[in-house]
Parts: C-alpha cells; sequence; structure tokens
C-alpha cells in the first residue's frame, strides 16, 4: 500500500507539471545528474542524463570527444549504448563534452565540462538493501545486487516471499559473493550465515543480554565476526532539523567464531560505563576498530552522547584480546560524534562519519564522510564529497580506490548511491550518483537504498535455500 501510494504521489507530481517540468533538485545544475568533472571507472556503464535548457529537443546537442573518437547526440535525453561508451572510454583518459544550442542555424556552445577517466577497476557488482523511507513501519524490503558495467538489477533475497520478516545489516568478506552474512529480525529472529556453499542460521540468543547481534564486521580469515549488541530505541522529533532519533541504552561488542558458533568477549569491549559500537577490523585482522562513548543518562541527554573512535589489538587465532584500549581519534576537541569506520583494503585509510551527537547518523542532516590518515596520524580533507543533508553508509572497493557512500543530498528523505575515485594519498575526486538507464529513474523513486557494499562478483545462492533457512 506504501508503495502505491508514493508511485500515484509521483505521478500526479509528474503529470500536474505537464511531464516535462522536473523535480528543483534536478534544476540545480546544468545537466541531471551531475557528472561535470567527475572521475569515473573505465568499466562504469554509460552515463544517462538531462540537459536543463529551454529550448526545444532539436535545438540541444551534447558532443563527447577524445582525440580518437567522438559522440555527438541532439536532443535534451542523453543516453548511449554500451557497445559505443565502452569504445570512448577506452580511447582516452579525459572525455572532453560540450553542451550546444542551436541560434539562427548555426549550434553554440552553451558549457563545456571533461570528464575523467580512471584505470582503477571498480569491483563488477554493488549490494544494497532497498527499503522504503519511514521510522517504524516496513512493508516489502529486499537486498539487491547491481552489476556496475550495466543497469542489471535483481534480487538476493525478498521479503516478499517469508512474510513479515526484515532483513537487514547485509555484508560480505571482503566483498566475496560466496561469504556473506544478514540479521533477520521479527518472527523467529537470527543471522543467515553462507559460507563454503553452505546457508545456515544462527541462533543468536546467547545469553539473557546478547539477544541479537547488530553491527558486523568479518575478519580477513573468513573465521570469526565482530558484532555489536545494543538496546536501541526511537523517538520521533516534533520540532528538530532532524526528523527522528535512535539510541542505545547499552551497547557492548562481540567476536563470534563462525565455525564452533561461540563467542569472545572482552571487559574491554563490554564496559558498563561505555557504550561500544559499530566493529570493524583492520585489513590485517590484527586490530578491531570501533566507537565508544562514556555511558550517561538517557533519552533525556541524547545531544550529549559523543562517540569516539577507537581501537584494540587482537590475536584471534590465540583467542587473544587486547588489556588496553587506545583512542584515534577524541572528540572532546573536535565537540563531534564519530561513527561507521571503515578501514581501506591498503590499512592506511579510515573513513568515518562525524556528526553533532549520537551514533546512528542516518537521519542527521549535519552527518559528513571524514577521512583519517591512520599512517601519518592526520584528517584528510574530503570535503569535496559532502552537502548539506545526511551522508552516512559507506564502503570501500577491494583495490581501495573506489568508494561507495549513500546521501539524502537530492530530496532530504530518499537515500541515493554516489560513488568517488580515492588517489593514493587518499584525496577523493567529485563524488557522482550511481548511473541507472534513464536518469528519470530518481523522479521515481520510493524506495531508499541503505547499506551499499562492494562485491568482487554475482551472488548465485538459491533464494529458496534463503528462505528455507529464515522458516527454521
Amino acid at each position: 500500500m506504501i508503495k502505491y501510494l508514493l508511485f500515484c504521489w509521483y505521478v500526479i507530481l509528474f503529470l500536474s507539471c505537464g511531464g516535462e517540468e522536473r523535480p528543483s533538485y534536478a534544476m540545480r545544475e546544468l545537466i541531471f545528474p551531475d557528472y561535470r568533472d567527475v572521475t569515473i571507472p573505465v568499466n562504469i556503464a554509460p552515463l544517462s542524463f538531462y540537459v536543463n535548457l529551454p529550448e526545444m529537443d532539436k535545438d540541444v546537442r551534447i558532443l563527447l570527444r577524445t582525440q580518437t573518437c567522438e559522440l555527438v547526440r541532439q536532443g535534451k535525453e542523453i543516453y548511449f549504448s554500451s557497445h559505443e561508451w565502452r569504445e570512448l572510454v577506452m580511447s582516452d583518459s579525459v572525455l572532453n563534452v560540450w553542451v550546444q544550442k542551436k541560434t539562427d542555424r548555426l549550434w553554440n556552445n552553451v558549457d563545456s565540462f571533461k570528464i575523467y577517466v580512471s584505470a582503477d577497476p571498480i569491483d563488477p557488482y554493488l549490494s544494497y538493501r532497498l527499503i522504503e523511507p519511514g521510522y517504524e513501519v516496513w512493508g516489502n524490503m529486499g537486498i539487491y545486487q547491481r552489476c556496475l558495467a550495466n543497469y542489471e538489477e535483481n534480487a538476493i533475497f525478498e521479503n516478499s516471499g517469508v512474510k513479515e520478516t526484515c532483513v537487514n545489516c547485509h555484508t560480505t568478506n571482503q566483498g566475496n559473493p560466496e561469504e556473506y552474512i544478514f540479521h533477520q529480525r521479527s518472527k523467529s529472529a537470527g543471522t543467515i550465515l553462507v559460507k563454503d556453499g553452505v546457508v545456515s542460521k544462527l541462533n543468536t540468543d546467547y545469553s539473557e543480554k546478547i539477544k541479537v547481534l547488530v553491527y558486523p564486521s568479518w575478519h580477513p580469515s573468513g573465521k570469526y565476526i565482530a558484532f555489536s549488541v545494543n538496546k536501541t530505541v526511537q523517538t520521533v522529533h516534533s520540532q528538530h532539523r532532524n526528523r527522528i532519533e535512535v539510541m542505545d541504552l547499552h551497547s557492548d561488542i562481540v567476536i563470534l567464531d563462525v565455525q564452533k558458533n561461540i563467542l569472545l568477549t572482552s571487559s574491554q569491549l563490554s564496559s558498563a560505563d561505555a557504550y561500544e559500537t559499530f566493529p570493524c577490523f583492520s585489513s590485517d585482522g590484527k586490530k578491531l576498530y570501533f566507537c565508544s562513548a562514556p555511558a550517561i543518562s538517557l533519552p533525556d541527554s541524547f545531544n550529549f552522547v559523543q562517540y569516539n573512535l577507537c581501537s584494540l589489538d587482537v590475536d584471534l587465532e590465540k583467542g587473544v584480546l587486547g588489556s588496553r584500549i587506545d583512542t584515534v581519534i577524541r572528540v572532546d576537541t573536535l565537540n563531534a560524534s564519530l561513527s561507521f569506520p571503515k578501514i581501506s583494503p591498503s590499512g592506511r585509510f579510515m573513513l568515518y562519519t562525524r556528526h553533532a551527537y549520537g551514533n546512528f547518523s542516518i537521519w542527521h542532516r549535519d552527518a559528513d564522510l571524514c577521512m583519517y590518515d591512520l599512517q601519518s596520524q592526520r584528517e584528510i580533507d574530503i570535503s569535496v564529497l559532502n552537502s548539506e543533508e545526511a551522508e552516512s553508509f559507506h564502503s570501500w572497493s577491494s583495490e581501495g580506490h573506489w568508494i561507495v557512500f549513500s546521501s539524502r543530498r537530492m530530496t532530504g528523505l530518499f537515500t541515493c548511491l554516489y560513488l568517488a575515485h580515492i588517489d593514493s594519498l587518499g584525496h577523493a575526486g567529485k563524488p557522482f550518483l550511481l548511473p541507472q538507464k534513464s536518469n528519470d529513474s530518481y523522479f521515481f523513486q520510493y524506495k531508499s537504498y541503505n547499506v551499499p557494499e562492494f562485491m568482487k562478483g554475482m551472488v548465485r545462492t538459491n533464494r529458496k535455500e534463503l528462505e528455507m533457512a529464515i522458516r527454521r
């Protein structure tokens, strides 16, 4: 029903504008999506876009040129076939683009820009959850995969086959499509594990305190997964720039031995005086990064909770967890709170989210992405990635030269996915919107992209096997 009503709302809005008028967010730049001066991978799907000019289609054209290749498109709706697009991007590292309009039978340049083509490869697939942007109620949802070389999207799992089931927190082991987990909420709660071709369901009711596992991070060996254990509450603001608050009344971190289905715990990761959450293993598996805040009275002091970024040495083969917590980034001098740490495959850079308070930043409009160089112990300016709306979930490609992140910058309500290049020094290129076959796709979007993650290949698990595991 929610899906139907949202679709009808978009149709009415679009038709009431005569079919030609586009949403205000699509009219801010000369072209939508804004692909001006972005850096793209050579194996990305063709970039389709719309030209925001008042002239008739016959009086507008786009010229793309390299030293050896040229493409011309007439009209304001710009599309390319896979073959001609690949020929274009393979021909040079810079695409020169001219936007032209016809005046007195002559073509005149309105604007020009460049699109940079990087030789750094991007992983072939993305996974993400698609969910209606509600606060409490969810209906149809699923975990999907998208081929980045074209526009093909298909479901890894949809809850249409298993009624009253919410799924979340999916993640692969270092992008391996044959090794992944996701949580099942509501009825028969548990964690679905796919490993070595076997689909199993973990009973996560380990103790009175540990009923469900939440935010995960795979150890590179694939033998262990770190999880946060959160008691979460949600409130809705009546007057606040942020729509909702999600906060933890308590939270700890545990490490699951996948083969034995037992938990490794430590007082360093489960202090009664602190909230520990968002675990993230280093690329070599020798450190566990996480966020931690001093425990205070909640919910009345929700806007005073601020999370530091910390680390703990681990040797999981010996079952040893360190005895000393190191604070990597202290927030007392920043007057901010930090969440979602993700370490680059090289182990050098840490991408995270910064916001004023709390830990669940996806509805915090001030939430921005930040980068920390663990080698030089300094911040790197990646402000080019950010907007006036929330930037939140993010992940690294397997080679470490691309990131994907979710942002509400278009509408303030729906999250969309953006890709950006990261060079060897940690500098970020201008982000670009995930290409779609038609740029109109975003005008009729009624679901949010949630928890994007790169994958090295396509998930081929039989959906019936997943449904059977969920019903157990």
